[in-house]
């Protein structure tokens, strides 16, 4: 009788660890997600400014070389590069927050599962 209470009590064991597990990795796969979604968003406002307004420091797609800026140029990419930073900060900032804001919620993805019916034949 011992025995079959120490087999039950494990098999209780193994389930909590195996559920406290699932509610672990979820949350570490949407921290990750979350955390990718707000380096695109950084990024993408980043590219939308200098496509729309790299003119005006003499970005054509590549890089930017303060040597060939005309003194109008470098007066523009100092603010730019100021507006750069602080997107870039901030979005960082925010992505450590989601740590941060994840622990305090039970977190468990809910995986695509598919229920096939079966049929019985006469």
């Amino acid at each position: 009788m011992e025995n079959l209470n120490k087999i039950i009590r494990e098999k209780a064991d193994y389930e909590q660890l195996k559920t406290d597990k699932l509610r672990n990795d979820s949350k570490q796969r949407l921290s990750k997600i979350l955390k990718k979604k707000v380096e695109t968003t950084m990024i993408g406002a980043l590219s939308s400014i200098e496509e729309h307004f790299g003119f005006l420091w003499g970005a054509s797609g590549g890089p930017v070389s303060s040597q060939n800026l005309s003194e109008e140029q470098k007066i523009m990419y100092e603010p730019y590069q100021k507006v750069r930073s602080e997107i870039l900060d901030k979005g960082n900032t925010q992505s450590r927050n989601i740590d941060a804001e994840l622990n305090q919620y039970d977190v468990k993805w809910l995986r695509f599962t598919m229920n096939i019916p079966i049929k019985e034949n006469n």
